[in-house]
Parts: C-alpha cells; structure tokens; sequence
C-alpha cells in the first residue's frame, strides 16, 4: 500500500485559512451574545443554591470542554468537578448526589452515554443544565434548564471535526463560571488562595512583610553620623544602602551605594562629610502589609532598587529589589 501522500499547503494559503478559522469560531461566539436570555438567569440561580457541586459531564470533544468548565468553575468559586459519562454509567454515578447540579455537554444532545444516567439523576432529583446545539433532542428535552450553543458551522473545511461547537460550548461555560463569581462577590483574596502555588497566587498573597529584612539586618545611621560611618554600615548589611534617621527614630532619608558613586564621580571629599547634607530627604518608602506586587511595581516605575519599609513614620524593613525576585513576583 502506498503511502498518503501529503501536500504542504503554501504559507500564504495556510495563513488564509487560519483567519477563516478565527472568523467563523468568533462568529459563532459572539452568536451568543443575543441568544442569552432568562434560560441563562435560571442556569446561573441553579448553579447558586447548589448545596452540593457542580457536577460537569460529557463525552470526547465536549468531555475535554467539560473539564476546563469544571475547573474554571472551582478555581472562581462554584466548587466543581467533572465525571466522564461513560464512567458514571460503570459506577462513577454514585458521586452525584441530589444535593449536586448536572451540566451535561453534547453538541448533538443524543449522546448515548449522557441518555443513559439522565433517568437515574432525574428519579433522584438532581437539576440538570444541558448545553448542546439541537433545542429538540433528548438531552435538551429532559434538562430543567436548556442553553443552546447551536453553531452555523464547524471551522473545519470538511465540517466535520468540532471547531466552532467546542468553542462556543467553551466560552458558554466560561460566561457560567464568570456570572457566578461576580454574584458570590468572589475577589482577588479568594482567587489567591485557589491558586497558592502559582505565579498568581504569588503575586496576590506575598506581602512585604514576608519579604523585607528585618531587625538587625535593616541598615540605619543616625542624622548626625558621617559620610563614612553610612559607608560602614552599607558594607556591613549588604543592602546597597543605608536609611538615616532623625534624634526620634524616624526616618529622615536614605543613602545608597549610588548615591557614594555620584559624589566620588563629582570628587567630593567623602570623609568630610556629614549624611544630612547628602542624603536623599522623603525617601522612598512601603507599609509591611502591602502586597510584594505593589512593591515590585513601585521598584520597576521609579528605576530604584530599595525600599524603606516604613510604619507609622518608623523603620521596621528593608527591601531591596533582588528580595522581590527571589520571591518571584519581580
């Protein structure tokens, strides 16, 4: 048997028909938009009063979309968790309770393996959301709540494989997911702790004080110490700077290493010197309890690499911008 042979299309007719692709799946999305009407409401109230989960299920194309519906819905606040058609029918339906909600997907709404625990769920009394794109089939018939996300056609050239169903089906989901965290008030404090171990979740739980140097890792000098006596504590504490404070312990400036390099560059004669004359008055400062983001920010906005953490007008950290890259959220 010879093999198939293989034409490799020409960029400029595969960079057409990508676009066409886009096109028609974003046709179909924004198709959406003025079919979304009281069906949606009710979908959104059932997934609210849900005591249990919400319970995602589908087979091939519409199963892999299920689970991405699951777990955007999970990680936004609507505890959610998907279970194969197949495998419900072979035992797994034991995990969906009365207290639960079905969102079963199939672009057809015939899907055999749906069909057949859909009387066992019902007899049970669990609601059921179907998605799918024939407002007449089964599936759509039995479900307490019917969104349609019927597409005028696949992306596919041949119509066949799912392009523009799944993608539909997919960003119906999403709207699910997104109208449920806006009504449960879900804020970015909730998303972090769904997220911990992520950049996100990185950037929205690490403060400064998490980060900072503290104690006797903070450099400080008094206002009336010398140019030299700063250069000593630089050295020692390693930050590349020094905070200076006044007779009450509050700070009056700081003093960096790019600072010292200025006044040798002028030829400054440094050991004569006093720091009040040379140091940088309202320095640049942060609360312990804002965000390390907040600080990352401030560090890339202003070009500088400390900051002072300040409270109550008094030292209580330091921070350089290498702390805020070891911590990932620089």
């Amino acid at each position: 048997m010879r093999p198939t042979e293989v034409s490799t299309p020409s960029q400029a007719n595969a960079l057409e028909l990508a676009r066409t692709v886009l096109r028609i799946e974003a046709q179909s999305v924004a198709a959406l938009v003025d079919r979304l009407d009281g069906r949606f409401l009710r979908a959104v109230d059932l997934l609210l009063k849900c005591r249990g989960r919400v319970v995602v299920s589908g087979v091939g194309k519409s199963g892999h979309v299920g689970r991405k519906i699951a777990a955007t819905m999970a990680s936004t606040g609507t505890p959610a968790m998907f279970v194969h058609a197949a495998e419900a029918a072979h035992g797994d339906l034991g995990m969906i309770t009365r207290s639960d909600v079905l969102v079963a997907l199939s672009y057809s709404g015939e899907t055999a393996e749906l069909l057949t625990i859909v009387p066992t769920l019902k007899r049970e009394g669990t609601p059921l959301v179907a998605m799918t794109g024939n407002a007449d089939s089964l599936l759509a018939r039995h479900a307490d709540v019917h969104l349609d996300v019927r597409v005028d056609k696949e992306a596919c050239p041949l119509n066949l494989a799912p392009t523009s169903s799944t993608t539909a089906m997919l960003a119906l989901g999403d709207a699910l997911a997104v109208a449920c965290l806006e009504a449960r008030g879900f804020g970015p404090a909730d998303f972090a702790r769904s997220h911990p171990g992520g950049a996100l979740g990185r950037r929205l739980l690490t403060r400064v004080e998490d980060v900072m140097a503290t104690g006797e890792d903070v450099p400080s000098v008094p206002v009336t110490a010398s140019v030299m006596e700063a250069v000593g504590e630089i050295s020692r504490k390693r930050l590349g700077m020094t905070a200076v404070l006044d007779a009450d312990g509050r700070v009056a400036g700081i003093f960096t290493d790019g600072d010292l390099r200025r006044l040798l560059e002028r030829g400054a004669s440094v050991r004569d010197l006093a720091i009040a004359d040379v140091m940088t008055r309202d320095p640049l400062t942060i609360g312990p309890d804002a965000l390390a983001a907040e600080a990352a920010q401030l560090v890339e906005s202003t070009r500088k690499n400390q900051l002072l953490v300040v409270e109550d007008g008094r030292l209580v950290g330091a921070l350089h911008a290498h702390d805020l890259t070891a911590a990932r959220v620089l």
